[in-house]
């Protein structure tokens, strides 16, 4: 399994690696039903982590206040449009590294800002 990060510092990176394996994992012991969608989302009294994970692995993930609902389409699209399409077919984008590409980071960037429960905060 490979995780491509964008954005957290190697610290960060292994500590939500960590916890997304842990819950994963406790998901995947509790429950009766078959585990096709698994482990979704996680919240705590300060955020929802939400969790989209490929049938080959890769793993999406996207912090969001409480008040957001299901973004499975969204972290979908995250992965189908925006990695496969500028990343994945990109011979200069070497796989299972850091993504580099600027153009992906920045067709990230507007999207996540287009989305209707994103909203810029000062601070």
């Amino acid at each position: 399994m490979e995780c491509v990060c964008i954005t957290a510092s190697g610290t960060e990176y292994k500590l939500m690696y960590g916890m997304l394996f842990s819950i994963r994992s406790f998901v995947s012991k509790m429950s009766p039903l078959d585990m096709k969608d698994g482990f979704l989302a996680f919240q705590t009294s300060r955020y929802k982590l939400h969790y989209y994970e490929t049938p080959t692995g890769i793993k999406v993930v996207m912090n969001t206040d409480l008040g957001v609902g299901p973004i499975r389409d969204v972290l979908h699209h995250i992965y189908s449009a925006l990695y496969v399409e500028l990343v994945v077919k990109n011979p200069l984008c070497p796989l299972g590294q850091t993504v580099q590409s600027e153009l992906f980071r920045s067709r990230l960037d507007t999207y996540v800002r287009s989305l209707p429960f994103f909203s810029a905060r000062a601070g």
